[in-house]
């Protein structure tokens, strides 16, 4: 059988009855007490919260959870939705001076977030990057010639409130 002692801390009794009303924060306040016994404790969270799927198997890739985008010498939007997504691919490069950008827009200024430059050989450069978009903002991949092809997919991770989106 384990000891029990009494936890005198004014500051922890103040956080318990912040964060656990139900526990005497609105009434008379009860002593804090610690005991030596082991005490299991069995996380149910993610099946209170109605999520049973591991967050990495939340994060896989679908047939219908991704969205595949390719181009050369050309500007296109790849993402609208409000939200966390990822985007991942290759930038591929002849042997022609190029550069492939990927920016954040708002509609009036744009943000670089990734930018490869070519100077002239061949390269294949892979990305894999995650972005979040709040209403108004989209993501855009440029290239500046023909000589500079991109290729890739996104998929969105979570919602803006940050929830996670099942495959």
């Amino acid at each position: 059988m384990g000891q029990e002692f009494i936890i005198n801390s004014a500051a922890l009794e103040n956080k318990i009855n912040q964060l656990l009303p139900s526990q005497g924060g609105k009434g008379a306040g009860f002593d804090l007490s610690a005991s030596t016994q082991i005490v299991p404790i069995v996380d149910l969270t993610e099946t209170a919260e109605g999520s049973e799927v591991r967050q990495d198997l939340q994060t896989a890739f679908s047939h219908n959870s991704i969205t595949a985008f390719a181009g050369a010498a050309a500007s296109q939007t790849i993402i609208t939705t409000t939200g966390y997504f990822r985007v991942f691919g290759t930038a591929n490069f002849n042997a022609t001076a190029a550069n492939i950008a990927f920016t954040l827009t708002d509609g009036a200024t744009n943000k670089p977030v990734i930018t490869f430059d070519n100077k002239g050989a061949f390269s294949i450069q892979s990305y894999d990057f995650v972005v979040f978009l709040s209403a108004g903002d989209s993501l855009l991949v440029s290239s500046s010639n023909a000589g500079a092809a991109f290729r890739g997919a996104t998929r969105q991770i979570a919602d803006i409130s940050g929830n996670l989106i099942d495959p």
